[in-house]
């Protein structure tokens, strides 16, 4: 009868080989804690989607473009050549200005100029802005940046050389500012690079001196216990 109380009884039979009173067993072990860099993933993400400046993208291109559809198109817009001349190059130092001192340091982070000292000596100066990721420019933005540096240098290039061979020499003085301006900074941005790769080698390597400075405190201290020992011996 006590037999049967039990077995009708609405309490669950122990498991076999477990103890009252000891706190519950998991019964399987085939799930891990894993931990989720969710800050990383939308660090990233933030990086590539987003465009950041939207005004600074457009004037980055809005200048240097409008000045080869000038070029390309000024005898529609009018038949005076001074009128031409004179407004493509107020675009092309439009431009110039804008991606040397906004558009540059907005974008990619980097910034060059000429510094002149009290004594009269001319250097130039080059950058690059040590910020997080977060805070850094997203990849849209370099893309579009470095993009528009290189090949519109390129382009003016081609008309140079188209100018010269069908003798337009009247346009040979505005197609080589376009080529020395844009190519200026070109040349200064290419140095805020290197001088930012340059910058973050030597941290790291400063970084990896430090860390093994311990470890050489560690062998010298273990080498003067052993000679320790070896005149305590002796």
């Amino acid at each position: 009868m006590k037999q049967a109380g039990t077995a009708q009884s609405g309490r669950p039979s122990p498991l076999p080989g477990a103890l009252w009173g000891s706190p519950p067993q998991a019964l399987g072990d085939d799930t891990e804690d894993v931990s989720l860099d969710l800050g990383g993933e939308e660090e990233l993400a933030l990086r590539k989607a987003q465009i950041r400046h939207p005004l600074a993208t457009f004037f980055h291109l809005f200048f240097r473009v409008s000045a080869i559809i000038t070029y390309l198109f000024c005898d529609w817009f009018s038949n005076s050549f001074v009128a031409c001349f004179v407004t493509i190059l107020l675009l092309l130092s439009f431009d110039f200005w804008s991606v040397k001192n906004v558009t540059g340091r907005l974008l990619v982070g980097l910034r060059w100029w000429n510094q002149i000292d009290e004594d009269g000596t001319s250097h130039w100066v080059f950058e690059a802005r040590r910020v997080s990721m977060i805070a850094a420019s997203t990849e849209a933005e370099a893309r579009i940046f470095w993009l528009g540096l290189i090949i519109c240098p390129v382009i003016w290039t081609v008309f140079f050389f188209s100018t010269l061979f069908s003798l337009k020499l009247k346009w040979l003085a505005l197609v080589i500012a376009g080529i020395s301006l844009q190519t200026a900074n070109l040349y200064g941005y290419i140095h805020c690079k290197l001088e930012g790769q340059k910058s973050i080698g030597r941290i790291t390597s400063r970084f990896f001196v430090t860390a093994d400075v311990p470890k050489r405190q560690t062998r010298i201290s273990d080498d003067c216990i052993e000679e320790h020992g070896k005149t305590g011996t002796r």
